[in-house]
């Protein structure tokens, strides 16, 4: 296991671009499995997650070729159904989240899918039944094995559209069952659907392939089924995660940096939600530019002047993965603010890391912490810590940075999952950390 050291208090300056968005490359690379016909995907994340999703295509039997940095051609013109029902696959499938949506892809052209139950960040619950409920409704018969923890759906005659409201807008379990209808027989709609940038980069990649999908961007989808899409090329977004991180970092850090590139009109909330804890961040035509907080920041209060609470929702509401740097943030805020994560009861629980560099929190509950800011009066010192998941990684990468001293992170891998070559990156604008 990999670890990081990092000098904290040191003021970083420069430009740094976000990498491609892991959560829209996990949709769209599963998305090559509906055409036998070539598609090109750009900007493409060099992350363990996604890498562990491309070796899995190609262990299923897509022909990929790496065109360059971040760019690849996947051909699913001779898929491998059987390794689905292989040791190695059940092995290789339950060590990643993203794997579940291949199901909906291999579901809708082949009449089968199966995988074992998901990995990914140990966060609280993530169930499934929104997936399955979906294509059960399309007309798959649903199997569960669960000794092994192995899923299964089949529809050997082919789907059918038909009318759903989601019990939840869950943003995988959307793109899987539209990956599933658009080769359905017939109109399917699909009410209270997700409806995240990303979604509709899927919904918008998956048209360019032949698909006829109305309602892009809104929580009503309508998809009329065809009997076969070709190939594309496609452009991943910025990943939003990463830019709120950088911005996140700039205010724990008062350093002077540019996020460059940035797609601010798929940024949603996201700049006011930083905004309303004070940080001054500037549109510099598609750029955002943060100057140095050498005074710190002020949270806003309501306008009743009661505590500024700051909770996740369905998009176009303030995402979930950024609660955690959110929360880092407001350490050091001037002001008090109430994080309140409604999504996942164990996302929260990090904070015992940061209560021990001196951050004044109070969890109130697995999904609710008030933060009392420092307002830079008292510098988190730097102390030994191993990170839990992607997000509460980052976040105490952010702390360690604004620390006084040096901090080691243990478990980096969990960092690496979802950011490329954070510790080159950084370094790159004045940042002391070592990878060891």
């Amino acid at each position: 296991m990999g670890i990081f050291k990092i000098e904290g208090g040191i003021r970083l300056k420069g430009e740094i671009t976000p990498q491609g968005a892991k959560n829209e490359a996990l949709q769209i690379l599963c998305a090559v499995l509906l055409t036998p016909e070539k598609v090109t995907i750009n900007n493409i994340p060099d992350i363990i997650d996604i890498n562990k999703l491309i070796t899995l295509l190609g262990n299923l039997g897509v022909k990929i070729q790496k065109n360059g940095s971040g760019s690849y051609t996947f051909q699913a013109d001779d898929v491998n159904i059987q390794y689905l029902e292989t040791e190695a696959f059940k092995q290789e499938g339950g060590s990643l989240r993203g794997s579940i949506m291949i199901v909906g892809p291999l579901l809708a052209r082949f009449g089968r899918g199966y995988i074992p139950k998901p990995g990914g960040d140990k966060i609280g619950r993530r169930r499934l039944d929104t997936h399955f409920e979906g294509f059960i409704n399309l007309g798959a018969k649903f199997r569960y094995n669960r000794e092994d923890h192995f899923y299964g759906v089949e529809a050997p005659k082919g789907l059918t559209g038909t009318d759903m409201l989601l019990d939840e807008a869950s943003v995988t379990g959307t793109a899987n069952i539209v990956m599933a209808a658009v080769l359905a027989k017939g109109k399917t709609t699909i009410y209270n659907a997700a409806c995240e940038p990303y979604l509709q980069q899927l919904c918008k990649m998956l048209n360019a392939m032949g698909a006829n999908i109305t309602g892009v961007g809104s929580n009503l989808l309508t998809i009329e089924g065809v009997k076969s899409l070709g190939g594309c090329e496609h452009r991943i977004l910025p990943d939003m995660i990463e830019i709120g991180s950088w911005i996140g970092l700039a205010a724990m850090t008062r350093s002077e940096i540019t996020i460059k590139d940035v797609s601010w009109d798929n940024l949603g909330v996201i700049p006011n939600t930083f905004r309303k804890l004070g940080i001054t961040l500037e549109r510099r035509g598609d750029d955002i530019y943060i100057p140095a907080h050498e005074d710190g920041y002020e949270v806003k209060t309501d306008i009743d002047g009661s505590i500024l609470t700051i909770a996740d929702a369905p998009w176009p509401g303030f995402t979930p993965d950024l609660l955690s740097i959110v929360l880092v943030v407001a350490t050091q805020a001037r002001g008090d603010v109430l994080i309140h994560q409604k999504m996942f009861e164990s996302r929260l629980f990090f904070v015992d890391k940061l209560i021990d560099m001196g951050a004044k929190i109070m969890l109130c509950d697995p999904h609710r912490a008030v933060v009392m800011g420092h307002d830079f009066k008292s510098q988190l010192k730097a102390t030994t810590m191993s990170s839990p998941d992607i997000r509460a990684g980052i976040s105490l990468l952010i702390a360690a940075l604004s620390a006084k001293g040096t901090s080691t992170i243990q478990n980096i891998e969990q960092i690496d999952r979802g950011y490329e070559r954070i510790d080159e990156r950084l370094r790159a604008i004045g940042a002391n950390i070592i990878r060891a």
